[in-house]
């Protein structure tokens, strides 16, 4: 097993390696073999760790080496393989794969398609280090090594401005939620004396300790704030819509099953602390909810497929937040990996539109693609169906279990949670209908290229369509389970490491709430039909301009150009009088003080070497008897 668990990170890493060093030495073909081997490999190995732990229910923990020892402090490269270590395994290598795959008939007419399979190897390698470390240090290296690879990724095709500066964005929003990590990981050194989670979360550790709530409210807040710039949570959620930039199969990597989660695997595996701060739970819930319902109004109006797949994406997120909020930890990662199945077959298809349509993103000009591009439609639709919540597909199950979680705490997180939900529904069938379905809207030149993809993309999608249908059923209602025979598989998994759940209702109650939410979103998907089916509504054309309302909505609150005037403008300018002040004016001043001082001292004192050997001969004299001065004093 230990020997296993060593290879997961290795194999995409070698791949990494091997694309990185010959480069143009490889031919396409072989790019593609190394990079889809290297994640495919990691997969099978993820595999046989996953059935050990569905067998066996054993933690494994293995030591690379040892890696810092300084006074009373000591890290090493350690691992931890545990049920939700290993389901996060799964998700990212198998999810990963698939992508690897679709990217290469997406990307192969791309100069930089070498390149591109190094960095996707290089973000897998750092993502399995994420959820691989067996302490915060050896996290925090595959935290900010998915970072990096997400700024290189987002910025790909750096020959435009706009990518460069969303590459950039990404990466300074991202270094916020780090600080608050970095000083997280210092609080809890502070007052534990380990970042070791076999050490920090043995039974009755943390309790053990004399450590106040405020400190331990302190530490969670800060771990959030790390959580908030990754998973992208208000009001560290702008670079994620911009984060569209980069190629399609980037934005299903990112959005789907590795980055963004990397906030909800941390709160996961911290659990044992917010489960003892409840004001930061309850923070948690609040700004959880609060990213929902603010991405599902501003995913309503949005023309470009991928950006009302980055807002639903931003909305997810946040439902999963609130259920960690309330406690419901293994809700939370049940969504994780249905989200990633439904999510990234959303991003593929709208890819495989993208590909078909060359390079189009806005659903303004497309429509009637259902009978030129059958295999994506069909694909779609159950992404669309799975994210919608319509039973019995995976996201039904998974969105079920939050709505039941919040309900539970709270009537309010219910409602809340439900609006989301329904907000959802339209805003992907509207993309659904826009895209697919009524008369084509694009140029003649486009209508004569429709195609279907090849099926090295066509493939990827109906794998994760299999997915997004079946998903679910490990994760089945517990009282309608009983009542059936059927066992909530998932929770009890995941119970040694997320305890068990402590809302249960009666049968009943479960299936009125199941029947209360699908009969409305139905509702909402049937209007959503006759507005943009039966009425044939069109979304408003680029040039004509929008009604305040729905304006404000389009453009997103216009957060970006209030962070732009409160924060960017501000800190440039500061910068600005710093570098022209400050910089110019006190530190080049000291450094060419010093060097003309340098220089006007040197042509003073070679005056003195004017060869007269008189002066020699009284220069020393003078030197040695002041020497002698010196000394006898």
């Amino acid at each position: 097993m230990e020997q296993l668990v060593k290879l997961i990170p290795l194999f995409p890493l070698i791949s990494f390696a091997i694309i990185g060093m010959l480069n143009r030495r490889l031919t396409k073909t072989h790019t593609a073999i190394f990079a889809c081997t290297g994640v495919f490999l990691s997969f099978i190995d993820s595999l046989l760790v996953f059935i050990a732990q569905t067998q066996h229910h054993t933690t494994v923990e293995v030591q690379i080496y040892e890696w810092i020892t300084v006074a009373n402090f000591n890290s090493a490269i350690s691992f931890l393989v545990d049920p939700l270590s290993s389901v996060f395994l799964m998700v990212i290598t198998g999810v990963g794969f698939l992508i690897h795959v679709f990217s290469v008939g997406y990307m192969k007419d791309d100069d930089g398609f070498r390149r591109f399979f190094a960095y996707l190897n290089l973000f897998i390698f750092f993502m399995l280090i994420l959820v691989l470390g067996n302490n915060f240090l050896v996290m925090f290296i595959g935290w900010e090594g998915v970072g990096f690879c997400s700024f290189m990724l987002i910025g790909f095709w750096y020959k435009d401005q706009k990518n460069n500066d969303a590459a950039k964005k990404a990466f300074v929003m991202n270094r916020i939620g780090d600080l608050g990590f970095l000083i997280a990981m210092c609080l809890i050194f502070t007052n534990f004396s380990t970042l070791n989670y076999s050490t920090l979360f043995a039974p009755g550790f943390i309790t053990a300790n004399p450590v106040s709530t405020g400190s331990l409210t302190l530490i969670t807040i800060c771990l959030f704030i790390g959580a908030m710039g990754k998973s992208a949570q208000i009001p560290l959620y702008t670079w994620l819509p911009d984060a569209m930039a980069g190629p399609t199969p980037v934005s299903a990597l990112i959005h789907a099953a590795t980055m963004v989660t990397a906030g909800i695997y941390m709160v996961a595996r911290t659990n044992v602390l917010f489960s003892l701060t409840p004001d930061t739970m309850m923070f948690v819930a609040v700004i959880g909810i609060a990213t929902a319902l603010l991405g599902a109004v501003i995913g309503l109006f949005q023309n470009d497929i991928k950006k009302v797949l980055a807002y639903s994406t931003v909305s997810q997120l946040g439902l999963m937040f609130l259920a960690l909020g309330v406690g419901a930890y293994t809700a939370a990662v049940f969504h994780v990996v249905t989200h990633a199945f439904f999510k990234a077959l959303l991003f593929l298809g709208s890819g495989s539109v993208i590909h078909s349509m060359g390079g189009e993103q806005d659903i303004r000009k497309m429509g009637g693609l259902k009978k030129h591009m059958p295999v994506t439609y069909f694909t779609f639709l159950v992404g669309t169906l799975a994210i919608s919540g319509i039973p019995p597909l995976a996201g039904f199950f998974s969105k079920d279990e939050i709505l039941a979680s919040a309900l539970g705490q709270h009537p309010v997180w219910f409602v809340l949670g439900m609006l989301v939900s329904l907000m959802t529904a339209f805003y992907m069938f509207r993309l659904l209908y826009l895209t697919f379905h009524g008369q084509f809207r694009g140029t003649h030149e486009q209508e004569h290229h429709l195609h279907e993809s090849p099926s090295n993309m066509t493939i990827p999608l109906i794998i994760l369509a299999i997915c997004a249908i079946f998903a679910g059923f490990i994760g089945f209602p517990h009282a309608v389970g009983q009542a059936l025979g059927i066992h909530n598989w998932f929770g009890h998994f995941l119970s040694p490491v997320l305890g068990e759940s402590e809302i249960h209702f009666s049968a009943a109650t479960e299936l009125t709430l199941m029947a209360i939410t699908t009969v409305l979103i139905i509702i909402v998907i049937l209007i959503a039909r006759n507005i943009y089916i039966t009425k044939k509504t069109l979304p408003t054309p680029e040039h004509e301009p929008l009604p305040a309302g729905k304006n404000i909505i389009y453009n997103k609150f216009f957060v970006d150009e209030f962070y732009n005037k409160l924060v960017t403008k501000p800190l440039d300018r500061f910068s600005e009088f710093l570098s022209s002040s400050f910089d110019k004016g006190v530190i080049e001043g000291i450094v060419n003080g010093f060097g003309k001082l340098t220089v006007r001292t040197g042509q003073t004192v070679r005056l003195l070497q004017n060869g007269n050997l008189g002066f020699y001969v009284i220069a020393i004299v003078v030197a040695l008897i002041s020497l002698f001065l010196i000394f006898l004093v």
